[in-house]
């Protein structure tokens, strides 16, 4: 997980120079200064099964599930000797549900039967559930036990990291090593729940809003990303104008 990221040690980004990685932290801290996990949950099982739910859905749509989910099933004994058809049902909006709910079922039965109840705290033990990798336990981890162990990297996160120059990785768990290298171990849980709600609402992978960024003059991918904001914008305004126009000839 240590070493030196690639963007650093040359000194320059695909786009830039690299940033000032201080400056960062410090307007990250004061634009988020107590980020949170935006999955509900109540501790660290629900929390795991929460993510689980989440791959290749919205967090909201999972919120949506998994309060009927845990009324159902409130342990990990009783979600791991639930019938598959059963769960398939209750997570189906989730999508992937044959898969999800296998995950769900089988990683709860072991939580019951090898961890007493509990999620283990230890990245390994905790990677041998399944339907649970990496960012999974750090998401867990971190968020549940308060535990460093390393730095959420998910879609949104890694997005980030590209655009600001901490990585030019694209595999997360090197992308992972490289944000790690540069922020102190005491910081990687807010961190990385910091990056993922940058992506997620400012960052964004389409029109990416950096007039509003509070990180703006030290992104190495600003004027790439707000002239491309800007050129949407104005397609945008195109269509509605060609609309209206259409609407009014009609």
């Amino acid at each position: 997980m240590v070493g030196t990221p690639k963007a650093a040690k040359r000194g320059s980004t695909k786009r830039g120079k690299a940033p000032d990685v201080r400056a960062l932290r410090k307007r990250l801290a004061a634009a988020l200064p107590e980020p949170r996990c935006e999955l509900d949950h109540r501790n660290a099982w629900q929390l795991l099964v929460a993510t689980i739910l989440s791959a290749q859905s919205t967090d909201a749509r999972v919120n949506q599930v998994t309060p009927g989910l845990f009324r159902r099933w409130p342990t990990p004994a009783a979600l791991g000797s639930a019938p598959q058809e059963e769960v398939e049902g209750a997570v189906k909006s989730t999508g992937f549900f044959r898969n999800k709910a296998r995950a769900i079922r089988e990683a709860s039965q072991a939580i019951a039967e090898r961890f007493g109840g509990e999620v283990p705290r230890d990245m390994e033990a905790a990677m041998t559930l399944r339907g649970v990798a990496r960012k999974t336990a750090n998401l867990v981890l971190g968020t549940a036990y308060g535990l460093p162990t390393g730095i959420i990297v998910d879609t949104h996160a890694a997005r980030v990291a590209g655009r600001l120059g901490l990585s030019r990785e694209t595999d997360p768990e090197k992308i992972e090593r490289d944000l790690c290298a540069l922020f102190p171990r005491e910081e990687w849980v807010a961190t990385g729940h910091r990056l993922v709600l940058h992506g997620r609402y400012v960052c964004t992978a389409r029109a990416p809003r950096c007039a509003e960024c509070p990180l703006n003059e030290l992104c190495p991918s600003r004027a790439g990303e707000a002239k491309g904001s800007a050129t949407a914008r104005a397609r945008g305004e195109a269509r509605r104008v060609a609309s209206r126009g259409g609407a009014e000839s009609a």
